[in-house]
């Protein structure tokens, strides 16, 4: 990809991600100052991001999304785009962590009716996002399939270092995160579904 289209692609994601949570911010009623205390991110940031002024970390969109009752992944759909059971490859959401470098793309149908989403991940050689947890209204569980490479998860007090085909399942309800202590990309798929 040309450095112009990497660019394009990153306020593409910034402008959905800011209808996104500004969006679902009005429909349940919150105001700035109640996702802020909900979530612990500023309102000044949090009006950043919904007018696509700021281009938020993984950690500061995983509060957001906690803060709103549901999964990271949700902040990538598109509102605009109508429900469908089919995701193909050209129109999967991606999105590069401003942070530490990971790329997600969101590969299940946006707005598709079902209670499980899936995500893939790259994560550069060295690169570590790490998540804390905060209350959620809804319960979460994710499961990591690793694809390629190797990634040390934390999740809570416990620690795992998964290598290709390894898969770890997971309640989204303390702190976790993700690291590649490899010098090759690693990636793997996340499924992500509540209770």
């Amino acid at each position: 990809m040309t450095e112009t289209g990497t660019r394009t692609e990153a306020i593409d994601a910034t402008a959905r991600i800011a209808r996104r949570v500004a969006a679902l911010r009005q429909q349940r009623g919150l105001s700035l100052e109640v996702l802020a205390q909900r979530c612990h991110v500023s309102r000044s940031m949090i009006s950043l991001i919904e007018r696509g002024e700021s281009s938020p970390t993984a950690v500061v969109l995983e509060r957001l999304a906690a803060g709103l009752g549901v999964a990271l992944a949700s902040l990538f759909d598109d509102d605009a785009a109508p429900p469908s059971p089919l995701s193909r490859r050209d129109a999967q959401q991606q999105w590069r962590d401003p942070a530490s470098g990971y790329v997600r793309r969101n590969l299940s149908p946006a707005n598709a009716d079902s209670p499980l989403q899936l995500v893939a991940v790259e994560l550069p050689p060295g690169a570590a996002v790490m998540y804390d947890s905060t209350p959620r209204q809804t319960e979460l569980h994710q499961q990591v399939l690793v694809v390629d490479g190797a990634v040390e998860v934390t999740s809570g007090n416990e620690h795992f270092r998964l290598e290709a085909g390894d898969c770890l399942a997971m309640r989204l309800d303390r702190n976790n995160g993700y690291r590649n202590p490899g010098r090759k990309t690693a990636r793997y798929i996340v499924a992500i579904a509540g209770r």
